[in-house]
């Protein structure tokens, strides 16, 4: 009894030892699985987070599951799951890339929209300031709600716009329709400024 006593114990012990080794044995495939989904993750950029932040949330919290299986020692768990989450990681960096260039493209057509309004208006406004201006500086008095301070700030504000629109459309012939409209707003700020001033409306 006694010999088969010791021998269902080393048994025991022989069993144990082997599953400690398969856990070990498990650990290290699981270590990389992790740090694969991980470098798949870094690989995306900070695109990720700015154009598909759900999709980077919805990796980023299987990933935290599949360290809770890590540190819980479920290693053939991680093993199990890990390709899965690796296949998404690795599409993030695709559709941020994707997702990038989609947003670039619709703010690119808002800007040429928003230049195809301003280039329709702002030469007609400025025509018809420089024109009121010409004719308030031929004249011998200026309307009564207009004092000469104020006149002498319309006409530089005039030439500002000149000068802005004369950069605006120079930006827009060489391709760059952001500096094109940046400028366009500020000839319309200093416009819509000159035609209150005057007492005139835009056409």
């Amino acid at each position: 009894m006694k010999s088969r006593s010791l021998f269902t114990g080393f048994l025991s012990m022989a069993l144990a030892a082997l599953m400690l080794v398969g856990c070990a044995n498990q650990m290290e495939p699981a270590q990389k699985a992790i740090a694969d989904v991980e470098a798949a993750i870094a690989a995306a950029g900070p695109d990720a987070a700015q154009y598909i932040p759900d999709q980077l949330q919805a990796v980023t919290g299987q990933l935290a599951d599949l360290k809770a299986k890590f540190d819980q020692k479920d290693y053939k768990g991680v093993i199990a799951a890990a390709p899965a989450l690796l296949t998404q990681a690795q599409g993030l960096a695709g559709a941020a890339t994707s997702a990038r260039e989609a947003a670039q493209a619709a703010a690119l057509e808002a800007l040429n929209a928003e230049w195809t309004t301003l280039s329709g208006t702002l030469p007609a406004a400025v025509a018809a300031i420089e024109s009121r201006v010409n004719i308030l500086s031929n004249s011998k008095k200026l309307p009564a709600n207009l004092d000469a301070t104020t006149f002498e700030s319309v006409k530089t504000g005039l030439a500002d716009a000149k000068a802005l629109w004369d950069q605006a459309t120079a930006a827009q012939a060489s391709g760059n329709v952001e500096g094109a409209v940046t400028a366009a707003r500020q000839v319309k700020e200093k416009a819509d400024a000159a035609l209150a001033a005057l007492g005139m409306t835009a056409g």
